[in-house]
């Protein structure tokens, strides 16, 4: 009953609920905020205001005064009794107040607080539960007898009668063991739906990860463009500047000349027009006695003078020379693109000695090859390529990414570079690079020069100009490049597949050497 008047003591006289948020008056009696707000609005407009508890009245609307022991105590209050205020269960016995049950009896079929279950009956045929509203659903729907059973067989909760009835001979089992099993049961689904639930998490994050990067990759592909445009626009400017700069120099320079001429052609018109004069004239005295006959003759002065400036305007000095900026535009403009994708560098690709023929010779930083006629007694492996086949793979193998690599192949005229998957075999001449479906290769016999995968084998239209020889591999987009560096950089062939393994670089050669001078420039 203690706890009836407590809770009393602790509601709002207006809302009649427990106190939120207490405020009290200067008569002192406490109020929620928002109902106490409420009835002071109501009373604005009556000329006064006043307690709706002792009606005390105040000329001016009264200050609310947050109570805070008063909140402490119902909030302490309320947290105590988390269960019963859960449930909606009230003791039957309490019919002054309403007072929360803390457990029902199926026999009798009613609910008790603490105070009447200490006065109980505690008989074995009053069985007490938690508190509950739905007390048939705890007896059997047949005899209307309390369940205490569990029917195995038929997976139902039965009352003594239906042991001895329906049920006999049936395996029985205590609703408590049955509670049990069922429980065991229930944990072992909760732990794989546990570990289904974190595998569901692990697969949303990874997901979120990959769209993080997407959006990412998304968000630089959209700041390269808009910063390409940028310079494009800047580089549009800066080229039309200098055409206009230069356009107007030569136009200058060559509206100077067309002047000069056209005061020449006139000065030559005239000449012709005295000389066809004299010849017109019949009396010979006349054109003899012709004093400036050598002025009208001197028409090649200053011809030659003329001609060379003619061909000066026209061959040079007539185009714009803008290709020197453009150039210099394009190339920091493609600088600019590898510094949002960069391609990884290749600087430290190295040849590993164990698969190289007997016949070469690997320099001692592990970067240059030479065909030797001396048997360099290299340890037997499984990698290393025997008969007829020189060559040698790099340590190094690429399974992802964007990479290069170049050779200097000026020391030598039969040679080829290339790569593989590790898998190649070692010996006859399936073993040659792009004599197989594993490998592409770039040739050079003599003066002819080719490309080779699965023994087809393509022939360039051009010679390599340059000593230096640039491999590159997009291994996602299934590609291998090969390029001339010559200036400007020459693109050579391309192999377009799906990769299966990892690629190893090969370099190989039957006379002469070669070397890998670096894969750190940018393309």
């Amino acid at each position: 009953m203690a706890s009836a008047n407590l809770r009393a003591e602790l509601e709002c006289s207006v809302c009649l609920n427990s106190y939120t948020d207490p405020v009290n008056l200067r008569c002192g009696h406490n109020f929620c905020r928002v109902c106490i707000g409420r009835v002071l609005d109501t009373q604005g407009g009556s000329g006064g205001y006043s307690c709706p508890e002792c009606r005390e009245k105040f000329q001016d609307r009264p200050a609310l005064h947050r109570n805070i022991t008063l909140r402490n105590i119902v909030e302490n209050f309320l947290s105590a009794q988390p269960d019963q205020e859960e449930s909606g269960v009230f003791c039957t016995y309490c019919v002054d107040y309403p007072v929360p049950a803390v457990r029902s009896c199926l026999h009798c079929e009613v609910s008790l607080c603490d105070k009447h279950l200490r006065v109980h009956k505690k008989s074995p045929e009053h069985i007490l539960c938690d508190p509950t509203l739905s007390m048939e659903s705890r007896k059997c729907s047949i005899h209307k007898k309390i369940l205490e059973y569990y029917c195995t067989e038929d997976d139902i909760c039965i009352c003594m009668f239906c042991v001895t009835g329906e049920h006999k001979g049936h395996e029985m089992e205590s609703l408590d063991k049955a509670s049990e099993k069922k429980k065991e049961t229930l944990r072992n689904v909760l732990q794989k739906l546990l570990t289904k639930r974190e595998e569901t998490e692990e697969r949303v994050q990874s997901l979120q990860e990959h769209k993080r990067k997407v959006e990412e990759k998304a968000e630089r592909v959209t700041a390269l463009f808009r910063d390409l445009r940028r310079r494009l626009e800047d580089l549009e400017k800066r080229v039309l500047r200098k055409i206009s700069g230069q356009g107007e120099q030569e136009a200058l320079s060559m509206l100077d000349f067309i002047q000069e001429l056209e005061i020449k052609k006139e000065e030559l018109s005239r000449k012709m027009l005295h000389i066809e004069e004299l010849c017109n004239m019949t009396d010979p005295l006349t054109v003899l006695q012709e004093s400036d006959t050598g002025d009208l003759c001197g028409t090649e002065d200053g011809d030659n003078e003329d001609r060379e400036r003619h061909e000066k305007l026209l061959h040079h000095g007539g185009g714009l020379d803008v290709a020197g900026v453009l150039h210099s535009g394009l190339f920091n403009i493609i600088r600019g693109v590898n510094v949002y994708f960069p391609i990884q560098g290749a600087a430290d690709l190295l040849l590993d000695v164990n698969t190289a023929h007997n016949s070469l010779h690997i320099s001692d930083d592990r970067k240059t090859v030479s065909r030797s006629d001396r048997n360099q007694n290299h340890p037997e492996t499984p990698e290393r390529f025997q008969g007829l086949v020189s060559q040698v793979l790099s340590s190094r193998s690429f399974s992802s990414g964007r990479h290069y690599w170049e050779v200097d192949v000026g020391g030598s005229d039969y040679w080829t570079v290339g790569m593989c998957y590790p898998s190649i075999v070692r010996r006859g001449d399936q073993s040659w690079i792009g004599w197989n479906k594993k490998s592409w290769g770039l040739y050079r016999t003599g003066n002819q020069y080719s490309v080779r995968h699965a023994t087809n084998r393509t022939p360039l239209p051009t010679n390599i100009s340059s000593n230096t020889v640039r491999i590159y591999l997009d291994y996602e987009a299934g590609r291998i490049s090969f390029y001339d560096l010559c200036d400007p950089i020459r693109h050579l062939h391309t192999f377009t597949t799906t990769f299966t393994e990892p690629l190893h670089a090969v370099l190989g050669l039957k006379r002469g050497y070669i070397k890998i001078c670096g894969g750190d420039m940018e393309m």
